[in-house]
């Protein structure tokens, strides 16, 4: 029993010495052995790893490609816009010794620190350099600009035992005591281009109105003088056909033009017309009295069923049964002949 007492410590401290002097590395990672902050060893191999237990101790970095945010960082390009840059980084620790004399105790942490400032640094001085404007940063020139960062970083990273894979810039703003100014100058340059715009659509109106005024014009003004050329010669010809119709008897279109003036002077069932009864207004309205100075009509051919026509147009029905005539004028209303002239 005594003997057991004795051997049960003993395994558990050889176990215990043994596994403190064991330690595995992942392969998503290196490490270091130091002892009393000296490297002694270096274990880049995924594995199993010895160290002297209670006197080394073992570093593990992650071999894996870290990223790394900057804060926003305000730079001015050559044309005096100022902007605020956010960029990011990828880089991947790949010399543990140099990391490890480089950043001391203070591991990952501090090494981003110096990364930051060196990110910064080289934003500042490639952004701000001759020739690259706030145009160009907003462009497709961008690209070029970031890998031109990356480069000039990578450089200085190496120093670190961290190798910069990529550089990008994530956002380009401005500041904030500028939008309102920005945005108001590019709402004024928006509103001037409108009224460009406005006032080149007006002037292309009024121009085709004008040229549409002008062709209504000349196709109404087309339009009247054919139509007055058919008009006239329509008139020409209606009157040439008049003239041949009438001109067949003369007699019978000067009784056609009566009646015509008759129907459009006694229009209405209210009309009046006063005018003297031996006017040539009357030659056709049946007396002798009205006819005036014009010829009597001739009388139609003695017939057995033509009544007798008595003097001044009224026939024997007219006059009554067996009425005389009427007497002929006295000699002494017959017209005094006319006088000859006399020889002076």
């Amino acid at each position: 029993m005594k003997k057991m007492t004795f051997i049960l410590p003993a395994i558990v401290i050889v176990l215990a010495l043994v596994g403190s002097s064991i330690f595995i590395v992942d392969e998503r990672e290196k490490a270091l052995v130091l002892q009393f902050g000296q490297i002694k060893s270096v274990k880049q191999d995924p594995g199993l790893g010895f160290k002297i237990p209670f006197i080394q101790e073992v570093v593990r970095y992650d071999d894996r490609i870290l990223s790394l945010d900057t804060p926003p960082t305000e730079v001015t390009p050559s044309d005096d816009r100022r902007l605020v840059v956010d960029a990011f980084a990828r880089y991947r620790i790949t010399d543990v010794v140099q990391f490890r004399q480089a950043v001391g105790v203070g591991g990952l942490a501090a090494a981003e620190s110096r990364l930051e400032s060196i990110l910064n640094s080289q934003i500042r001085a490639v952004l701000g350099s001759e020739g690259v404007t706030s145009n160009t940063i907003l462009s497709s020139d961008r690209a070029d600009l970031m890998a031109r960062i990356t480069e000039q970083a990578r450089l200085r990273g190496n120093s670190l035992g961290v190798t910069i894979i990529d550089v990008r810039l994530k956002q380009t703003n401005l500041p904030t005591q500028n939008l309102d100014a920005t945005f108001a100058r590019m709402r004024a340059e928006r509103e001037r281009e409108a009224a460009d715009e406005r006032a080149r659509g007006e002037e292309a109106a009024q121009r085709i109105r004008a040229q549409a005024d002008r062709t209504v014009v000349e196709l109404v003004s087309d339009s009247q003088r054919e139509s007055e050329i058919i008009r006239g010669e329509a008139d020409a010809e209606r009157n040439r056909t008049f003239a041949e119709a009438f001109g067949q008897d003369e007699e019978f279109f000067e009784f056609y033009r009566s009646l015509t003036a008759y129907s459009r002077a006694l229009q209405g069932s209210n009309s009046t017309l006063v005018i003297t009864p031996d006017g040539e207004f009357f030659n056709y309205l049946g007396t002798s009295a009205g006819r005036g100075n014009a010829e009597a009509p001739k009388p139609a051919p003695f017939s057995e069923d033509t009544p007798e026509t008595a003097p001044g147009g009224a026939s024997t029905e007219e006059t009554g049964n067996g009425a005389a005539p009427a007497p002929e004028p006295a000699p002494d209303e017959q017209p005094a002949p006319e006088e000859e002239p006399q020889e002076g």
